[in-house]
């Protein structure tokens, strides 16, 4: 069979053990296989039971981060610093992508970049998520500027009052004051209602207040 011919079974440039036996079915030994790949770098292990293409061997340029970010450890979605950045919010390019779970928090350290998970309830969770497609159809789970900003906030330090807030968003985040007065009001102060923190109703009334 020429090589070819099974990476064009493959679903995507990302995939997991299952479709990789499905598109090696005509081998006789497709573990064998498995192997001399894994040895050649036509193929590269993420973590167990999921692996991406080789550089060589890829139609597009890299991976998508994001499209990995959701499949490594889920539920979830991307979040918190990477979504900043995503949504340019921030300045800085954020090299980790950064995520949102249900589950224990958690990182993996992959051969095409770190992967952080931080653990959330599900009715916080389930709130302020997007749905991005990319030109080939495929998608991922993204958080809205709101939910990015709001996650950060959770998950940081506690917050004295709203100066202490402010400072964090503008200074030590350094989010434009004009971005930050465009967000849904009614966004934040739903998820201080759902999840009982200070440092979340905190930035519902710093989000009244620039709106």
């Amino acid at each position: 069979m020429d090589i070819a011919k099974w990476v064009t079974r493959l679903p995507a440039t990302e995939f997991d053990y299952l479709a990789l036996m499905g598109a090696l079915q005509e081998y006789k030994r497709p573990r064998d296989k498995v192997s001399k790949l894994l040895r050649r770098g036509d193929i590269i292990r993420i973590k167990k039971g999921f692996y991406v293409l080789g550089p060589i061997l890829r139609k597009t340029p890299g991976v998508c981060r994001e499209i990995l970010g959701n499949q490594l450890y889920g539920p979830s979605y991307v979040s918190l610093e990477y979504a900043l950045s995503r949504h340019q919010l921030i300045p800085e390019r954020v090299e980790t992508v950064t995520s949102v779970t249900m589950h224990k928090s958690k990182l993996f350290a992959t051969a095409v970049g770190n992967f952080s998970y931080q653990q959330v309830k599900l009715g916080y969770y389930s709130l302020g998520i997007l749905s991005q497609t990319l030109d080939d159809g495929r998608g991922f789970l993204l958080a809205s500027p709101e939910k990015a900003i709001a996650d950060k906030v959770y998950f940081s330090r506690g917050f004295r009052d709203l100066d202490d807030l402010r400072v964090f968003l503008f200074a030590d985040l350094r989010i434009e004051q004009e971005d930050f007065r465009g967000m849904d009001v009614g966004f934040f102060q739903e998820l201080a209602a759902v999840e009982n923190r200070v440092s979340l109703k905190s930035l519902s009334e710093l989000a009244r207040e620039y709106s």
